[in-house]
């Protein structure tokens, strides 16, 4: 077969394979084209026959802008803020919540952190950190809990002085967790008291309340309890023990000096893991003299 032949005869598979690729695009668009809901009304077709999928009467005006309130958007989108609600987003929650209790320890007050994972698939982080601040916001009018729990873009890293390192600067963190959470609980231990609020798919649902006193007056500290709504996890809401110990571990190593204890609750006896390294420079160090 001459060169010339067999380019003609490659050109025209080619074009054949093409074809039949957009043959097929063409169907699959024209099933979608073709799909209705019950209330849909007459759409409006553009020049070459395609529709735009909006009805012919459907009105643009000040009616159609919306604005979210609270931690809607979360809710709306939460592929914005924890990545897609899979596997790797279930995990993400409890990430944001571990971050303050990181910040807390780069700002020289958290020396230990708990996490665990509950047998109804909860999930607790505790810190002996400062405690989330209770007392009424002089601008907002509300605890100041509620307000960096509440309300996107809240929070205590805009430069007020709280914090001078920070893993997280945007002011979203764990409100976002609460807001794809079925519920979720914080409790906070400041000036003797432990003071207790609580919240459902990021909405409050009990108002910050005393429930108890500390024997140290000096003890201080967060616990955060939440459960993931599995409207938003639909591929699964199911914590895996090695995923958390593997980022654990990293935090743990970049924080020397902080204790992170995992604790699986739902193994019988329960699975527990303890990160601690004294001295990050002393362990690279023997790494690099391995190598």
């Amino acid at each position: 077969m001459a060169f010339s032949d067999f380019s003609k005869t490659g050109s025209s598979q080619g074009k054949r394979r093409i074809n039949g690729r957009s043959a097929g695009f063409r169907q699959a668009v024209s099933a979608l084209t073709m799909l209705k809901t019950q209330d849909e009304i007459p759409v409006e077709k553009l020049p070459g026959g395609s529709s735009t999928g909006i009805g012919a009467a459907q009105k643009y005006d000040a009616a159609q802008i919306d604005k979210l309130e609270g931690l809607e958007a979360v809710r709306k989108r939460p592929g914005m803020f924890i990545g897609d609600p899979d596997e790797r987003g279930l995990h993400h929650l409890v990430f944001e919540v571990l971050d303050n209790s990181i910040d807390e320890h780069l700002a020289g007050f958290c020396t230990k952190i708990e996490v665990a994972v509950h047998v109804d698939g909860s999930v607790s982080v505790r810190d002996n950190g400062r405690g989330i601040p209770v007392d009424i916001h002089p601008k907002w009018k509300m605890p100041a809990i509620e307000l960096v729990l509440t309300n996107l873009h809240a929070g205590g890293k805009f430069g007020q002085g709280a914090y001078k390192y920070s893993g997280g600067l945007h002011g979203v963190g764990a409100k976002c967790t609460n807001a794809l959470s079925e519920w979720f609980k914080a409790e906070v231990s400041r000036d003797g008291k432990v003071y207790h609020m609580a919240f459902a798919k990021g909405k409050t649902t009990d108002k910050l309340t005393v429930i108890g006193e500390v024997k140290n007056k000096k003890t201080t500290g967060t616990l955060i309890t939440f459960l993931p709504d599995p409207t938003i996890f639909t591929i699964t809401t199911e914590f895996k023990f090695e995923r958390l110990a593997t980022r654990l571990r990293e935090l743990a190593f970049l924080n020397p000096g902080l204790e992170i204890t995992l604790t699986d609750e739902r193994s019988d006896p329960p699975k527990k893991e303890t990160f601690f390294y004294k001295q990050i420079l002393r362990f690279r160090a023997t790494m690099y003299a391995k190598v």
